[in-house]
């Protein structure tokens, strides 16, 4: 029976071709060889605890780019004894799946389970995640989906609820040299770099094993005439682009960084994540608007200068682009991060508006509804307002709130910056209506 996308189990690197590239002549040939993910593979771990059972359950793997997503799902079926088929949601449609699902029918009836492994799988839409669940449900396979889009977002409920989703980390520095380690194994000659360049090839894989194994087969086909320095080595690889989605989980993740460094008044880690946005391409009006909006939320009145210092900074990119302009947005970002912090106006915000909501149409009381024609006189519109400005220290105490309703306590100010002076202005005031 012919098998759409099947594949044999893993070949031996020393069988795989010369001409294969270096990461499919390295990749794992038992889930030992994993590197980067031993609270997976290794001793104890969740995949080593179901190949010990003998019995999958369907599972997404949810994890950046190279962390070996793919090599894992493969090494699973040939450690359970199941058949492998392999399909990318990017090139596939609901045809191909149909032809997967009936040859899996078939070779169940002969007693062999198929494992299905989809790459990127968040791509096919809400219907054709729902076309897996009866093929899941009935064990016709076992369903591997890999990801780079937080599954919660992307994924059908119903599909996750039949599926363990497994967390892939970044590689860090010592997986990374390892991968490095067996590149050089396998071509018989060290990499042309330096300490310091290797080091730095390590960290522009930003966690990338993948990436990090095709710049080294660059580097291997070159002679050079004396290993690379950090400098050469930039030159010659040029630099890696952050892996950034504007409309993806990234996006939100480094925004909400930025936000809550911000809020903690840490201004070098609010510099770093404002960085990474920016270096990323990120749209610096955007970036600017989350700014103005934190000035507002998270200072407020503890120091109304942050906005005014906000406001400015878009003026004056607007005014001078980048990269020039970019300063202003550093200059504005430190203000916010190094500035009094009081959450007093957007807590009276919310406050302010749920009354507003279930008061519904209320009548300001007739001291300070506006008369201005003779009959509304006539009926008390306006009687007894007081000028506050004709009054003792400029305060009348008057009644503003509706009859119908007792008076609201929305804003706190907080006991730091300018609010400080606001809250003593406040107690004043309310002395004096109390009085």
């Amino acid at each position: 029976m012919a098998d759409l996308f099947a594949s044999d189990k893993p070949q031996r690197a020393d069988a795989r071709p010369d001409s294969a590239p270096l990461a499919d002549r390295l990749r794992p040939e038992v889930l030992g060889d994993i590197v980067g993910q031993d609270h997976l593979t290794g001793e104890g771990g969740t995949i080593s605890r179901m190949v010990d059972a003998g019995k999958l359950s369907s599972i997404v793997f949810w994890g950046p780019p190279g962390t070996g997503k793919t090599s894992i799902a493969r090494l699973l079926a040939d450690a359970v004894g199941l058949r492998f088929v392999a399909l990318s949601a990017v090139f596939s449609g609901v045809a191909d799946l149909r032809k997967i699902f009936a040859e899996a029918r078939e070779y169940a009836r002969t007693g062999q389970q198929t494992l299905l492994f989809v790459d990127e799988i968040h791509r096919f839409n809400r219907s054709q995640q729902d076309g897996f669940l009866p093929y899941v449900e009935d064990g016709t396979v076992v369903l591997v989906g890999a990801t780079t889009e937080n599954p919660s977002f992307e994924l059908n409920a119903a599909l996750l609820s039949r599926a363990q989703v497994l967390v892939l980390h970044r590689l860090d520095a010592a997986a990374l040299d390892a991968l490095l380690a067996r590149a050089e194994a396998l071509v018989e000659r060290d990499l042309p770099v330096t300490k310091d360049a290797r080091e730095a090839l390590i960290a522009s894989a930003d966690g990338d094993g993948r990436f990090l194994l095709n710049q080294a087969e660059t580097l291997f086909s070159v002679e050079f005439d004396a290993p690379l320095d950090p400098a050469g080595l930039a030159k010659f690889l040029q630099r890696r682009v952050a892996v950034y989605d504007k409309d993806r989980e990234g996006h939100y993740n480094l925004i909400s960084a930025l936000h809550k460094s911000l809020r903690g008044s840490d201004p070098q880690a609010s510099l770093y994540w404002l960085a990474r946005m920016l270096v990323a391409g990120e749209e610096p009006l955007y970036v600017l608007r989350r700014i103005v909006r934190f000035a507002s939320e998270d200072i407020g009145l503890a120091d109304p200068q942050a906005l005014v210092q906000c406001l400015a900074a878009k003026d004056a990119y607007e005014f001078l682009g980048s990269p020039e302009g970019e300063l202003a947005i550093v200059q504005a970002c430190l203000y916010c991060a190094t500035a009094p912090k009081s959450n007093a106006a957007y807590a009276a915000q919310k406050a302010a508006w749920k009354d507003a909501r279930t008061t519904g149409s209320l009548m300001p009381p007739m001291n300070i509804v506006n008369a201005p024609t003779k009959l509304m006189k006539e009926l008390g519109y306006g009687e007894g307002y007081r000028y506050d400005h004709n009054e003792d220290g400029g305060f009348s105490g008057a009644n503003y709130w509706p009859a119908e309703m007792q008076p609201g306590d929305y804003y706190a100010p907080k006991d730091q910056g300018f609010e400080k002076r606001i809250a003593e202005r406040m107690a004043w005031w309310a002395e004096r209506r109390a009085g």
